[in-house]
């Protein structure tokens, strides 16, 4: 007994459709192509260090040869209340440096020095700057500045969206996004959006992961607050629409044809 005409044009049509919804292009996947063009072009001096912005926190720490000497130039150390919220860093899991928070002029009120400017340093001109104002009062001092509330959020199309905190002074993209989980096999590669604000402004840019030349651009490095946002392709955007098992059903289809064409021969 012959099959149906119409069945192997329709096994043929399934048999397509499985194909090209299994097909994706190496350069819509893989990351950092043409990685020796763009490492050719990188400038030495884009990897900046993170500057201090209003509604930082802040450690300080002041040290000297003759410690108490510089003891009136540090908070007082603070116990964490047990079940309390922890506020600054953590010393030997007890004890805390208290922190200084940078109001919306950007300063912060020092002991001794009182009300000192330190929006737009970097941490190691923070310190420089301290260092030489302590000079004033005492002999070789040594000054230690973190910033503790460097923190960016990862949204979209990843595996482990949210918000975190980082300790390292710099944070990359491929980095934020390890944390986040790397992007699904929804995420769109071509166009992550990184939104910041600076000096009261937000900016925003799209970066291609799939290109190098992104190791270039001044949001590769991302600044405390960053947000990052990985739209879902066209892939994801579509199945929206439809129900998402829709692939599974053309694969049942599938089979049962092939099982009908065999039973009808």
């Amino acid at each position: 007994m012959k099959s149906p005409k119409f069945l192997k044009p329709f096994l043929l049509i399934i048999s397509l459709l499985l194909m090209t919804a299994s097909c994706v292009s190496r350069k819509d996947v893989v990351y950092f192509q043409g990685l020796e063009t763009a490492e050719a072009k990188i400038d030495t001096q884009q990897k900046s260090t993170l500057q201090i912005k209003p509604n930082d926190l802040l450690t300080i720490s002041v040290s000297a040869p003759e410690q108490e000497a510089a003891m009136p130039f540090n908070l007082p150390v603070i116990g964490v209340p047990q079940g309390g919220m922890e506020v600054g860093l953590s010393v030997n899991g007890r004890q805390q440096l208290q922190t200084y928070l940078v109001d919306s002029e950007g300063n912060i009120e020092f002991p001794i020095l009182g009300t000192v400017a330190v929006a737009g340093y970097n941490r190691q001109q923070l310190a420089s700057e301290l260092k030489g104002q302590i000079s004033e009062y005492l002999q070789d001092p040594i000054v230690n500045v973190r910033l503790v509330n460097f923190q960016v959020s990862v949204l979209g199309e990843v595996n482990r969206p949210g918000t975190f905190e980082v300790r390292d002074e710099y944070l990359s993209l491929p980095k934020a996004l390890g944390l986040a989980g790397d992007l699904s096999i929804y995420g769109r590669r071509d166009n992550v959006l990184v939104m910041r604000e600076e000096n009261g402004t937000k900016t925003h840019a799209y970066l291609d992961l799939t290109s190098a030349d992104i190791i270039n651009s001044p949001y590769y490095y991302l600044q405390q607050n960053d947000v990052v946002y990985v739209e879902p392709n066209a892939a994801q955007r579509q199945s929206a629409s439809y129900n998402r098992n829709a692939s599974v059903y053309i694969s049942i289809a599938s089979v049962l044809v092939s099982l009908i064409v065999l039973i009808a021969r």
